[in-house]
């Protein structure tokens, strides 16, 4: 996560005075690096990435060197990732090229840096004049990377078997905060599930209170069975979420929009809920339906 990430940059900063951090600011074709990947090089830590391989390699040596030196201004390098290449060659075959960002922090700038971390829904700007957050545009910049610090991700995942503790698991490696709901007492997975970041067991019928509306907020539905996933649906359906799906067979879900057609939904909200949940790899353990929920819940997450 980016917060987490500059959180670090403010440690090394504290403990070190100085460090060279290098950001992605652009990137074509097949290139390793994306946009936003960042990774910070100091005397004796680096952490993140740009990317891997012999390039990154390359780089943080490069930084290395710059630390021994005075400090500079900001400034860009390419890299192709192309042997044929006439300049800028990276070393790597992959096709594609990146820009890399290079920034020279010192203690003058923790004050920048724990503002970057202690806002909520903010931009970052990257330029050759320097690093600044909700800095307006201008036409004045060389290079510019504007990167949108948003609300965490936050997942819902309303039951708490052994498919909704697989999926906190996958969950626990990816961008995600994650809530977990149950209306069951003192439930063994439930327990077990030190994966999640919040547990609660609610009754059903109160859900609508429990999770909040947003463009942040993702639903996953994975009840005991048909009666509670009705009780759920019918109290989430008229909100607004990033994503709301629902776990069960294709008959089963049938019969429950009939019903709920039936009592004055419309199937514009029907059409909103992915169900049968995930995507489709004919899963069958709750390992595979938790990684075929995770790869949809990061479809969404990443659909521009």
């Amino acid at each position: 996560m980016v917060l987490d990430f500059y959180k670090s940059v403010r440690e090394v900063l504290q403990k070190e005075q100085r460090l060279i951090l290098m950001v992605v600011i652009a990137n074509e074709g097949s290139s390793p690096g994306r946009k936003g990947f960042k990774m910070a090089v100091s005397k004796s830590r680096m952490f993140g990435t740009i990317g891997g391989g012999i390039m990154e390699h390359k780089l943080v040596e490069y930084a290395q060197s710059l630390l021994i030196k005075s400090t500079f201004k900001p400034f860009i390098k390419h890299q192709i990732h192309d042997k044929s290449a006439p300049t800028d060659q990276s070393g790597m075959i992959c096709s594609g090229q990146q820009t890399i960002a290079f920034y020279d922090l010192n203690v003058d700038d923790i004050d920048k840096i724990t503002s970057i971390v202690m806002k909520e829904n903010h931009n970052i700007r990257y330029t050759e004049k320097g690093i600044d957050i909700n800095m307006h545009p201008t036409t004045e910049h060389e290079w510019e990377f504007v990167e949108s610090i948003a609300l965490p991700n936050r997942v819902y995942i309303i039951g708490g078997g052994h498919v909704g503790l697989a999926l906190s698991e996958v969950l626990s490696r990816l961008d995600f905060e994650i809530y977990i709901l149950d209306h069951r007492e003192n439930l063994n997975t439930m327990e077990a599930n030190t994966f999640a970041h919040f547990r609660k067991t609610i009754a059903f019928e109160n859900i609508d209170h429990e999770i909040p509306e947003g463009n942040n907020i993702y639903v996953v539905i994975m009840s005991f069975g048909y009666r509670t996933d009705e009780i759920i649906i019918r109290r989430l359906l008229n909100r607004r979420f990033k994503y709301i799906g629902m776990m069960g067979s294709k008959e089963k879900i049938a019969t429950l929009y009939k019903h709920l057609l039936n009592d004055g939904f419309t199937q514009k909200q029907l059409d909103n809920v992915h169900s049968p949940i995930g995507i489709d790899i004919k899963s069958e353990s709750a390992q595979e339906i938790a990684i075929s929920v995770a790869a949809q819940l990061i479809s969404v997450k990443n659909k521009i």
